[in-house]
């Protein structure tokens, strides 16, 4: 289901080369800005240094003028940006190092900045799709897998549908024209489940025969 990646891609976000039945569709990667919202709590974190920089001058505003009142505040406010410079570099770093693909057979999710890894998900292997699409067009694709595949949720964060900790659901996160690539999953999803599946088993004279 899914193995540590060291070596050379001989193809962009995958760890081999592709079979010759097997082509890509699609690749692409998360918004960073989007990813620091959603995934790294941007917004939240802003939020809280900006009211923390309101209740200091409101304090300091009782005792001392405006304006020193307001340079008391500062600190508040360098203490934000550079918090809020650092998620983003955080998710900049997350999604530049990140490539989903989707090919005719299957998701693979190349994700991890200090360690590589990738995430091979065989659309018999996915069970439902699930898109949380935003306003703005982005959106996050998340995947329900079904059998005994269990994936780790700290190990594939940010890359997981949030707060589904029991079950973790892989997913694209917060990835440009999100509806766009739920249609080419479905399209492609649809037609490798309704494919045959052939396989080969034994009869009891030791002959082999083919059965789907």
């Amino acid at each position: 289901m899914s193995h540590d990646d060291f070596n050379f891609e001989p193809v962009r976000g995958l760890p081999e080369q592709l079979p010759k039945d097997e082509h890509i569709l699609w690749q692409g990667a998360p918004d960073p800005r989007r990813l620091a919202r959603e995934a790294l709590g941007l917004r939240w974190v802003a939020g809280y240094f900006a009211l923390l920089t309101f209740w200091r001058v409101g304090v300091s505003s009782a005792d001392f003028p405006f304006g020193i009142a307001l340079m008391h505040g500062l600190p508040f406010v360098v203490s934000g940006l550079i918090a809020c410079g650092i998620l983003y570099g955080i998710a900049y770093v997350q999604a530049r190092s990140t490539v989903y693909t989707l090919t005719n057979k299957r998701v693979a999710m190349r994700i991890g900045a200090a360690l590589t890894m990738t995430l091979n998900l065989p659309y018999v292997c996915i069970g439902t799709a699930k898109l949380d699409l935003k306003p703005s067009g982005t959106g996050t694709l998340a995947f329900e897998l079904i059998g005994e595949a269990r994936i780790s949720y700290l190990m594939t964060w940010p890359h997981v549908r949030p707060w589904r900790m029991a079950r973790t659901q892989p997913a694209l996160r917060c990835i440009p024209d999100a509806e766009k690539v739920a249609r080419i999953f479905a399209d492609a999803a649809e037609t490798r489940i309704s494919q045959p599946q052939v396989s080969r088993v034994a009869t009891h004279d030791g002959d082999a025969v083919a059965a789907e």
